[in-house]
């Protein structure tokens, strides 16, 4: 910590703590993970939802993240869970004009009137989130045409657009020292806003990875090597590079290419060589284990437990990946069956992650109907008296 000193008179000195440029831009004391952003906008939301005055009072959020961190896809997954609207402005994409919008002469009024953007929200019935993204990205005179949007819900004195009260507002970009696109925000708009450090936690990330289909070998390799999810240092960042949005991508590449040779390119220009490398290594490890959908669905197939942890975590991701897609009742409660199975046959600490993952659910398997389905099967008893002591409680809702 540097320090400078104040003095008054003599004798009368004092030292205040002040930072560097980059300790200044990463300041660690607002780092949310998360599932710590979405509480804390779901919070913000719920309370204009119960008292739209609230809209005017509460601050605007901006949230800062290294780029791929996932910043606009936590926001749009909120918006998606609560059912409200999700309006998506890329400011870095826009002009001035875009914000306050076209001037057209009025010739009766010997005036211009202001004919607004057609992209932010009129409809109040249910409300959302205007998510303003690329904030530090975008022009000094897109930021400001944007600070009377963002301070004042309005634009044009509220002559020209009003924020419908069941509308919040999110912000997010990039830091400077991050090696993205970044400008300096103006003390004026920074001031009123609420400043959350997003931070990459790969916990979080294979829950939502679980939820929304991602490629077990992905999920299971994040839950293997977690300080790979983000990794910025020392890489070409004019390439690939891994990120929670390059594995996501990756994900969809080992759904298509069934070609290793096709595969392993394309993962190194996702997530580059090195990362790229280790995956590869875990991807052919798995695809060599027993097939696990068969182990799940086939009572009498001998349970098969990998001895080493990297096919385990492997072998735990593919269990979570099929457990709710079965394509029927029939099918489903086999999987579940199978799934309960299995996992008596691991050390606790597997057992425990991949029950968590489990309940997690998916886009069509709501968390509750996940976790209630466990607690009510027959096997779930047993399960719970050998591993329950390494649950997590808050799991149980």
């Amino acid at each position: 910590m540097v320090y400078y000193r104040c003095c008054k008179g003599e004798g009368d000195a004092h030292e205040f703590p002040t930072r560097s440029k980059l300790e200044m831009a990463v300041d660690t004391h607002n780092v949310v993970h998360a599932s710590e952003l979405q509480d804390i906008l779901r919070s913000s939301i719920e309370a204009v939802q119960a008292d739209e005055n609230m809209s005017a009072s509460l601050p605007p959020v901006m949230v800062w993240g290294a780029p791929g961190v996932g910043k606009s896809t936590i926001v749009k997954s909120l918006a998606k869970e609560m059912g409200l609207g999700f309006v998506d402005v890329r400011l870095a994409q826009m002009e001035s004009i875009d914000i306050r919008g076209l001037p057209l002469p009025d010739k009766e009024a010997h005036c211009v009137q202001w004919l607004p953007s057609s992209i932010f929200p009129r409809d109040n019935t249910k409300g959302g989130i205007i998510f303003l993204d690329e904030l530090s990205a975008a022009p000094k005179d897109v930021q400001v045409a944007s600070y009377e949007l963002i301070l004042d819900r309005q634009l044009g004195g509220g002559d020209i657009y009003k924020v419908p009260s069941k509308w919040v507002i999110v912000a997010a970009g990039n830091r400077s020292c991050d090696r993205a696109v970044s400008t300096t925000m103006s003390s004026a708009l920074a001031n009123r806003m609420m400043h959350l450090e997003i931070e990459a936690n790969a916990e979080d990330w294979a829950a939502w990875a679980v939820s929304h289909g991602v490629h077990p070998a992905v999920v299971g390799f994040i839950n293997f090597k977690p300080k790979m999810l983000l990794d910025v240092d020392d890489q070409n960042l004019e390439r690939g590079f891994p990120t929670p949005r390059s594995w996501e991508r990756v994900s969809e590449m080992c759904k298509v290419l069934k070609n290793e040779t096709l595969l392993r390119k394309a993962v190194y220009g996702l997530v580059g060589v090195p990362a790229g490398q280790q995956f590869m290594e875990f991807y052919k490890l798995s695809a060599q284990m027993e097939n696990v959908y068969d182990m799940m669905t086939d009572p009498k197939k001998k349970v098969v437990v990998p001895t080493r942890d990297d096919l385990k975590y492997a072998l735990c991701s593919a269990m979570v990946y099929h457990v709710w897609r079965g394509k029927d009742e029939a099918e489903t409660k086999k999987l579940v069956d199978g799934f309960l199975r299995i996992s008596m046959s691991l050390p606790p600490a597997f057992a425990t992650m991949a029950m968590q993952a489990a309940r997690v659910g998916t886009e069509r398997v709501t968390k509750s109907v996940a976790v209630m389905t466990m607690m009510r099967h027959p096997a779930y008893k047993e399960w719970r008296e050998k591993f329950g002591k390494n649950l997590n409680e808050s799991h149980e809702v």
